[in-house]
């Protein structure tokens, strides 16, 4: 299967701050240039490359005099903005050594929930693609929020993936490959192919480092994502990307899991967060999870949040466990007076309007299947 590596027309790489900055904070110049040597070599040969790149909080240490990653939300954006400018720079001269253009990219997740932004980004991507271009692709975090606390690029990576229908995701780290425990502890073993959460079972997954944000949970997180749209991922050290692209036995490989699903419903799964939640019956859980029918208002026991029409909400069984997302059809402030309702009840005494789904099946994905 490593074949579909060696042979991908369009391939996503990630590369992780930790595999471009010294501990200090600065780029460090040799390893993003080793990095380029290998994408510049797989670029000349025809394949078409996006680079989804970490390092802009870190890039921002050392020209600011920080000492560390900054804990507050406002010296982090600040760190960013600095630290952009000085990464692509770096990008754009080491790329030119071999006559390769690059161009900048900044998305964050609000720009993939917001349907319009996601279909601008995907445009943008495949023109840059069209005119011979190494888009750089990092997110935007001057002004995100979520993304710096909680998040990294390795999900962004794996959206990219799917967005411009990539062959292969190449997830580089500081870590070789996965491992079923700790690296350093003795006897841990290298997982050299997942082809199901079954392989996952019981292997224990570290978090960030000093400089990063993500560590082995987001780029499973992200392996899983991208797997689940059909492309195959190698997860290794930035030290393989030559090995990886070429397909060798190097860090982990995912196999694929299925095919490219519409585009829709996977921005819905993994590009939203929902904005508040319906609480369902039992009924309502089989119908909508195992019948894939509309959710109706009679089935909803409870509604949480602060969300308008349009806003991807949340789906929770009985015992409160998350089974769905979908895109409301009424703010949050209506449904109250809606719950347990039928909707020809509704339509008789509030207007025809009301007589229509709280969400469409069309607007729903599923997320887990039991309550």
């Amino acid at each position: 299967m490593r074949e579909q590596i060696c042979s991908a027309s369009k391939v996503v790489v990630k590369v992780g701050s930790s595999s471009l900055t010294t501990p200090q904070g600065t780029i460090d110049v040799d390893r993003v240039d080793a990095l380029v040597d290998v994408l510049a070599a797989r670029r000349r040969g025809g394949t078409q490359i996006v680079l989804v790149s970490s390092g802009a909080i870190a890039a921002g240490l050392g020209p600011l005099g920080l000492p560390a990653r900054p804990r507050d939300l406002a010296t982090q954006q600040a760190a960013a903005s600095v630290g952009q400018g000085v990464l692509v720079a770096r990008y754009t001269s080491s790329f030119a050594r071999y006559g390769l253009r690059v161009g900048q990219v900044l998305l964050t997740a609000d720009d993939m929930m917001r349907r319009t932004h996601h279909v601008n980004a995907q445009r943008t991507l495949d023109r840059l693609l069209e005119l011979g271009i190494v888009p750089i692709v990092n997110e935007n975090d001057t002004v995100a929020t979520d993304e710096i606390r909680f998040g990294d690029n390795d999900r962004l990576a794996a959206l990219v993936s799917h967005l411009i229908r990539a062959d292969a995701l190449i997830l580089l780290s500081d870590v070789d490959a996965l491992y079923d425990g700790p690296p350093s502890s003795p006897g841990a073993r290298r997982l050299a192919e997942i082809r199901g959460p079954e392989d996952l079972v019981g292997v224990q997954l570290g978090r960030g480092g000093a400089v990063g944000t993500g560590g082995m949970i987001t780029k499973v997180q992200a392996a899983r994502i991208a797997t689940g749209a059909g492309v195959p991922v190698v997860l290794t050290a930035a030290a393989h990307a030559a090995h990886a692209l070429a397909g060798d036995d190097v860090g982990t490989f995912f196999h694929p899991q299925g095919r490219h699903p519409g585009t829709r419903l996977l921005w819905l799964a993994h590009a939203t967060t929902g904005r508040g939640r319906l609480h369902l019956d039992a009924g309502a859980v089989e119908a909508v999870v195992t019948r894939r029918k509309s959710l109706l208002p009679a089935g909803v026991t409870s509604v949480e949040g602060e969300f308008a029409a349009g806003d991807p909400v949340d789906l929770c069984g009985p015992r409160g466990r998350v089974v769905a997302r979908g895109l409301v059809n009424f703010d949050a402030g209506e449904i109250p007076d809606l719950l347990g309702r039928s909707t020809r009840e509704l339509a008789s005494e509030l207007g025809p309007e009301y007589e229509r789904e709280l969400i469409h099946r069309d607007d729903i994905v599923i997320l887990e299947s039991h309550t």
